[in-house]
């Protein structure tokens, strides 16, 4: 969909627009939601009643975070021997798509899997965490699952389209939005968010669900739809919480009394009302804002990354709304240690 067109998905998207515009689980258990908030707050939401973790020196919670590019993170704690791994949203593979190219990404770019090159990474999965089903997140998950053993967390589309890619289907755990779930020494909270909106009509690109059984192999980018999104929480102990919010857009009913310490936050949200300093707002300001889903990724994992070109206003944003928040740019395959 080419904003400038108002075209149908068959023709081209361009994500910069699209951005600027804008359950059986192995091992876990579900426990009860976060306390309600105390005071009303920004647009009628309430703010946090979670005990904030603040963050000490680097290295002292022993949570270590690493880019894989676009909007995909590895989390790694505990044991160093055989460390906890938690991966979100991995995309090694980064097929040429021309995403970010004035044309667009084109619907009919084949989807492939580089499976050597997911190797070389030599990445663990306890869990792997869907935020939605587009062509820029899935499709190196099903490899992945099947070669980490991972439990694969995601919506009823994105487990079918999994499935259709192939997934071990008895690793796949179907989640709404709400779950609480207890591992052993963390939690992993799931929550209802929203995609980014694009153009003057504000559409999700390449919409839709796949509810059911699952469709046909998708084969083409615009196969694989948005399925609905997901953000995720993940709190080590009762300390370092790590908040991915899904895409360039959010809800902040649902986010309200969540308080993590680390936001992932993507460039755009145009299209969204006070995008940064209302969602900083209603996180209660974390401590660490790390830019996500900022990259070209046309380009190699390997390079450097390269800015699509919305990072200097995310972190002028950040900024505005909130001077004593750490914007932590981190580059492709770099990594920190909370």
């Amino acid at each position: 969909m080419n904003p400038r067109r108002h075209a149908p998905a068959a023709e081209r998207l361009s994500r910069r627009r699209l951005l600027t515009a804008s359950a059986t689980l192995a091992g876990a258990t579900a426990v009860t939601g976060a306390a309600p908030g105390r005071a009303a707050t920004t647009a009628g939401v309430r703010s946090s009643d979670r005990r904030r973790h603040r963050p000490g020196p680097p290295g002292s919670a022993g949570v270590r975070l690493r880019w894989l590019g676009n909007n995909g993170w590895e989390i790694t704690f505990g044991d160093p021997g055989r460390p906890t791994t938690i991966l979100i949203d991995p995309w090694i593979t980064r097929f040429r798509t021309g995403t970010y190219t004035p044309k667009g990404a084109d619907p009919a770019t084949p989807l492939s899997v580089d499976t050597a090159l997911i190797d070389d990474l030599r990445l663990r999965a306890d869990q792997i965490l869907v935020t939605h089903g587009h062509y820029d997140h899935l499709p190196d998950v099903p490899y992945l699952a099947a070669r980490t053993g991972a439990t694969v967390l995601g919506t009823e589309t994105h487990a079918n389209l999994l499935t259709a890619l192939g997934a071990p289907e008895d690793q796949l755990s179907v989640v709404h939005g709400g779950e609480y779930l207890q591992f052993d020494g963390y939690t992993i909270q799931v929550i209802n968010s929203l995609h980014s909106m694009t153009g003057p009509r504000s559409r999700v690109p390449f919409p839709g669900t796949r509810p059911g059984s699952p469709p046909p192999r998708p084969r083409v980018i615009s196969d694989l739809v948005e399925g609905g999104t997901l953000a995720y929480l993940i709190t080590v102990g009762d300390g370092l919480g790590i908040l991915d919010s899904g895409g360039a857009n959010y809800d902040a009913r649902h986010l309200a009394g969540l308080a993590p310490d680390v936001l992932l936050l993507q460039p755009g949200g145009a299209s969204v009302p006070g995008y940064v300093p209302r969602l900083l707002d209603v996180l209660d300001h974390p401590s660490y804002v790390v830019p996500t889903h900022w990259d070209d990724f046309d380009h190699p994992l390997a390079e450097p990354a390269r800015d699509w070109g919305g990072l200097a206003e995310l972190e002028a944003a950040v900024h505005r709304a909130d001077p004593g928040a750490r914007f932590l740019r981190l580059d492709h395959l770099e990594s920190y240690t909370f």
